[in-house]
C-alpha cells in the first residue's frame, strides 16, 4: 500500500511537469496544456493517470483506521477530526505561504495576469483534498454498506455514474456532472475496502475479472462512445477528469485489477528490510511532495524564463523534447531541496493539537461546519487559484480558517491518541 502511494505521487509529479507547459512571452506568464500540441501524448496519459491509486489506497487505509477506532469504542467525530487535521495542518501551511507570496507580489506591483496564472498553477492540484475529505467523512457509512452488501455497493455507484454521464451528454446538464466527483472516485474508494478485507482479492481471479472488464468497457467507450483516450485534461466534446467520467472509471478498474494481481509479487519485493525502510521514509514525504510539487515549476519560470537562461522552444518540437530531461532534472533537484526544507519547518506541526475544547453534543455539528467551510474553499482555490484577478482571495481563506477552527474546537482526542 505504501509503495503504491509513493509510486503514484511520482506519477502525479511527472505528469504535471510534462503536461502543464509553462511559458513566458512578452512579459506574460502562461500555462499551456501540452496535450493540445502533442496529440499522441494522450496515449501517454494511460501511464501518467495514477490518481485512482490514491483513492484505492485511501479506501484501504480508512477501512483499517476506522475499524481500529470502532474497536476502541470511539466515535465518528474524533476519527473524522483526526483524519481531517492530518491533511489540513500541512495544507494550511501551504495556503498561508501562498497567500503571503501573493501579497508580497502585489506590494511589489507584479503583473496581475501573471500573478493570477502563477496562483492557478500553484493551486490546481488542490481538487483532490475536498473530494477525499468528503470520502473520509462518509467512510463509516460507506464501510457499513460494504460489510452488508459487498461489491454491490460500487456496482450501484458505477451505474449512477453512468446515469450522470448520460444526463451531461444528453440533455446537457453540466452541473449534474459534479456528482461524479463522489461517485466515480467513491467507487475506487470502495474497492479499497474490498481489497482490505479480501472481497476483491480472494479468489485472485476476481482481480483479473476487474482488469479485463475495465479494459473491454474502456475500449468500447473510447472507440464507439464519446469519450477521448486521454485520461488527463479535456477532450473536444467531453473530458474524462473534470468531472470524472465512466471512461475514467473503466480505466481505473483495469489499473486497479492489474495492481492487485501484482500484490503478492510486490509483497515479496518489499520483504527485504532495507527496501521496506526506504519505502517507509519516502511514504512520509507524500503529502509534502503533493502539495509543493508545482512550486519548482513556478520558481524556474519566474527566474530563468525572463532572463532567457532557459530556452522556450515550441511545445512538441524536437528541441522541446530534447530539453525535457534537463527540465525534469532541474525540477527534481529543486523539489528535493524544497521537500527537505518544508518537512523540517513543519516538524512543530507534530506538536499541534488534534482538538481543543470540551466535547459535547455540538461536536459533530462543528465537524460538519468545518467540512462545509473547508470543502468548497479548497474546491474554489483549485479552480481559481491563489490570486484570482491578481488579488488574494481573502474571503475564501477566511472561510477556510473558520472551518479549521471549527474542527479544532469540536473536542479533544481520546487520552493517548492523536488523529
Amino acid at each position: 500500500m505504501d509503495l503504491l502511494r509513493v509510486c503514484a505521487i511520482g506519477g502525479v509529479v511527472l505528469g504535471h511537469w510534462l503536461l502543464v507547459s509553462v511559458t513566458y512571452r512578452s512579459g506574460h506568464l502562461s500555462g499551456l496544456d501540452a496535450l493540445q500540441y502533442v496529440g499522441w501524448g494522450r496515449w501517454l496519459t494511460l501511464l501518467l493517470q495514477v490518481m485512482p491509486v490514491f483513492f484505492v489506497v485511501g479506501g484501504y487505509a480508512n477501512a483499517v483506521s476506522w475499524t481500529a477506532h470502532q474497536q476502541r469504542g470511539e466515535g465518528w467525530t474524533n476519527w473524522v477530526r483526526g483524519r481531517m487535521l492530518r491533511l489540513l495542518w500541512p495544507t494550511t501551511v501551504y495556503l498561508v505561504v501562498g497567500a503571503v507570496v501573493v501579497t508580497v507580489a502585489r506590494i511589489a506591483d507584479a503583473d496581475k495576469a501573471a500573478l493570477a496564472r502563477a496562483g492557478w498553477l500553484a493551486a490546481l492540484h488542490l481538487w483532490f483534498l475536498p473530494v477525499y475529505l468528503l470520502l473520509i467523512a462518509l467512510t463509516p457509512l460507506l464501510l457499513a454498506a460494504h460489510r452488508r452488501w459487498g461489491l454491490a455497493v460500487p456496482a450501484v455507484m458505477a451505474v449512477a455514474a453512468v446515469g450522470v454521464d448520460a444526463l451531461v451528454l444528453g440533455p446537457h446538464l453540466p452541473l449534474i456532472g459534479f456528482a461524479n466527483y463522489l461517485l466515480v472516485w467513491g467507487v475506487m474508494h470502495q474497492w479499497g475496502f474490498a481489497w482490505q478485507d479480501g472481497t476483491l482479492t480472494r479468489p485472485r481471479w476476481r482481480c483479473g475479472v476487474l482488469a479485463a472488464g475495465g479494459a473491454v468497457l474502456l475500449t468500447a467507450l473510447v472507440v464507439w462512445g464519446p469519450f477521448p483516450i486521454g485520461m488527463i485534461g479535456t477532450g473536444a466534446r467531453v473530458g474524462n477528469t473534470t468531472p470524472p467520467s465512466i471512461a475514467l472509471l473503466a480505466f481505473a478498474a483495469t489499473q486497479t485489477g492489474l495492481l492487485l494481481m501484482a500484490d503478492p509479487a510486490i509483497e515479496r519485493l518489499l520483504a527485504r528490510p532495507r527496501r521496506w525502510r526506504l519505502v517507509s521514509r519516502l511514504n512520509h514525504t507524500v503529502m509534502t511532495v503533493y502539495l509543493w510539487h508545482m512550486t519548482p515549476v513556478i520558481i524556474v519560470a519566474v527566474t530563468l524564463y525572463p532572463t532567457g537562461d532557459m530556452p522556450q522552444p515550441s511545445i512538441g518540437s524536437a528541441q522541446w523534447w530534447a530539453l525535457r530531461p534537463a527540465w525534469l532534472t532541474l525540477l527534481t533537484a529543486l523539489l528535493v531541496l524544497l521537500t527537505v526544507g518544508v518537512m523540517r519547518a513543519q516538524r512543530p506541526l507534530r506538536l499541534l493539537p488534534s482538538g481543543l475544547g470540551a466535547a459535547g453534543w455540538w461536536s459533530p455539528l462543528l465537524v460538519l461546519c468545518a467540512l462545509g467551510a473547508i470543502v468548497p474553499t479548497l474546491a474554489r482555490l483549485a479552480v481559481s487559484g491563489f490570486a484570482p484577478g491578481g488579488h488574494v482571495p481573502v474571503l475564501w481563506l477566511a472561510a477556510y480558517a473558520c472551518g479549521l477552527l471549527a474542527a479544532l474546537y469540536s473536542g479533544r482526542p481520546s487520552a493517548g491518541r492523536r488523529g
